[in-house]
């Protein structure tokens, strides 16, 4: 298999890395982690000029049909400059799950307005009681003579405060019952009975937590004709575990380059700081684990299209081994600047918090060393 990036790849990764280099700074971080929205709009607009919103969107619906190879280069550019756009949120989970479960009459709806840039989606789908268990919902979605009836409590939607629509879980419950069935419902945000309790997460961007009590909906929000989407979750999960595996690596990289040029210059007794063996070997064992973060981070791109086990183990063993390689890398980043890594005057430890944020994100290294070691055991169709 040829692993090279093609020209268009190449192209996409410079241009990404020079936009973010020009435009991310960390004045420009400080503001946005004291804005209400957490980002900028103008910048949200650019991404849509740049045609980064429209990239995994097939053609048909107005994007330009890239794909989990492409969101990563992305992903690890957005990462070298800690992006707090909701990318995430509405291309890599939200586009993808309406692209995948949604009816002809949604996508040409949707999705030409998230390439424009004009629609911001969110996935809410985190419960309290479920501890990462993606098939655990406790929403219910009751069929009426005009619609559905939701009622429910999501946590930790990424960016849901800013969405236009929220795409919620919720068990199926019609004339004969539960179904047994888990439906995606588009609400939009401004839908009466929905309550949004956002908060600052760590390491940049926000997340809220939804309440939704009685919260009526035509027949025409549910996602597509009403068939089991616990696997589309999975999927979708499994992809955006993949993108946040790359913008890791992009943090990664970061705190190396900057670990590395600070032990150049700082100097005890009377030498730098690199110069001593010891941390030269610490710098080394960095190096080796941003490498290796970045190749299991490119394996799990290339397996979100694969059968279910093996996109699944390719993405659980992704997200367990770069969370377990992101905490080594950015405790000895902290500890090799000394007591300034933890100052707020060192961009060094905005990276890390970052870091700590990834490793919980749909499930910490343990949970999915467990989840990759439990479908190492189920048996792979042939």
């Amino acid at each position: 298999m040829d692993l090279n990036l093609t020209d268009e790849q190449r192209l996409l990764r410079e241009s990404a890395e020079r936009f973010v280099a020009e435009s991310y700074d960390a004045d420009h971080r400080r503001k946005m982690a004291n804005d209400p929205l957490g980002f900028s709009p103008t910048v949200w607009k650019q991404f849509a000029e740049l045609g980064w919103l429209a990239l995994p969107i097939a053609e048909e619906f107005g994007g330009l049909g890239g794909s989990a190879v492409e969101i990563g280069i992305l992903m690890e550019a957005f990462g070298r400059g800690l992006v707090s756009e909701p990318y995430i949120a509405t291309v890599v989970l939200g586009a993808a799950l309406v692209e995948r479960c949604g009816s002809t009459a949604q996508k040409q709806a949707i999705l030409p307005k998230i390439a424009e840039g004009s629609v911001k989606l969110a996935l809410a789908h985190s419960e309290r009681a479920a501890r990462f268990d993606l098939a655990k919902v406790a929403t219910i979605a009751n069929k009426t003579a005009q619609g559905w009836r939701l009622s429910g409590s999501k946590i930790a939607v990424l960016d849901g405060h800013a969405a236009d629509e929220i795409i919620v879980s919720a068990h199926i419950r019609d004339q004969r019952g539960a179904s047994g069935r888990i439906g995606l419902f588009l609400v939009s945000a401004q839908t009466p009975s929905l309550v949004i309790s956002d908060y600052v997460r760590l390491g940049g961007g926000r997340s809220c937590n939804i309440e939704l009590s009685d919260v009526f909906l035509p027949e025409a929000a549910l996602l597509g004709d009403g068939h089991d989407a616990l696997p589309a979750i999975e999927w979708a999960i499994d992809r955006a575990m993949a993108a946040l595996g790359a913008e890791a690596v992009g943090i990664m990289q970061v705190l190396l380059d900057t670990t590395l040029e600070y032990t150049k210059i700082r100097k005890q007794f009377g030498r730098p700081l690199s110069a001593n063996q010891v941390i030269r070997h610490r710098l080394a064992d960095m190096a080796v684990q941003v490498d290796e973060a970045r190749s299991i981070a490119l394996r799990a791109a290339l397996k979100v299209d694969a059968e279910p086990v093996q996109r699944a183990r390719a993405a659980s063993g992704a997200k367990a081994k770069i969370g377990r390689s992101a905490r080594f890398v950015g405790e000895q980043s902290i500890q090799l600047h000394g007591g300034m890594g933890v100052t707020e005057e060192l961009e060094v430890g905005a990276y890390f918090k970052r870091l700590v944020a990834f490793d919980t994100l749909f499930g910490g290294s343990a949970h999915h060393y467990d989840r990759h070691a439990r479908l190492g055991r189920t048996t792979v169709p042939a």
